[in-house]
């Protein structure tokens, strides 16, 4: 990932907090016949290793996990995104020399993709996702509420992933290259967007 000095996140906790936050992310594997690419749900196991280990699965129809990789696999963890309009930055009143740009927050994960079909070890990859996602519910579902031939049957028809870090590259790009009156621009114009997603994003501009 292309991440200029001003954007540079290497915070650990900061990178480890997208990461939790994102609710899907894409799996990147580099192989003979190309590189291949699947939006899953993942979660970080903070507790194994030096920069913790990701885990998740695929469909077993799904033949990314068949395919050798060459080298190490690629996460990307997007957070908060939104377009920002020159039309909000002084500098358009001032001298006009502006272009539109995008504000995101991402994380690049990388490590050696490691695919199993253990069942136990699939029951406490579901189980653990399931229960990161069903928090907060009023009624959360649990893995144990369906029947247990079920859930071994579906079990089967997935392949587990596991992926300890090696590195992590991390990237906020939130105007911090735009002068104080600019960055004020951007902030009022997103707080005041009928998106949800581009209010989100304005508490992020720094001051």
């Amino acid at each position: 990932m292309y991440i200029p000095p001003a954007f540079r996140d290497a915070d650990k906790e900061s990178l480890r907090a997208t990461i939790r936050a994102a609710r899907l992310a894409t799996l990147v594997t580099a192989t003979a016949d190309g590189p291949l690419a699947t939006p899953l749900p993942l979660f970080l196991d903070e507790s194994e290793g030096e920069h913790g280990v990701i885990y998740g699965h695929v469909a077993k129809a799904n033949p990314q996990w068949r395919i050798p990789p060459l080298g190490d696999g690629l996460a990307i963890f997007m957070g908060p995104d939104a377009y920002v309009t020159p039309a909000w930055y002084q500098t358009k009143q001032e001298t006009g020399k502006v272009v539109p740009t995008w504000n995101y927050v991402a994380v690049h994960v990388h490590g050696a993709v490691e695919f199993f079909e253990d069942a136990d070890r699939l029951l406490d990859v579901v189980t653990r996702l399931t229960n990161l996602h069903e928090s907060g519910r009023a009624s959360p579902w649990a893995v144990s509420d369906a029947p247990p031939d079920f859930i071994q049957a579906q079990l089967r028809g997935i392949v587990g992933l596991r992926m300890p870090i090696t590195r992590l590259e991390g990237k906020r790009k939130m105007s911090q290259n735009r002068n104080a009156a600019d960055r004020a621009g951007v902030v009022s114009g997103l707080a005041a967007s009928d998106r949800p997603s581009d209010r989100g994003v304005a508490p992020l501009i720094p001051s």
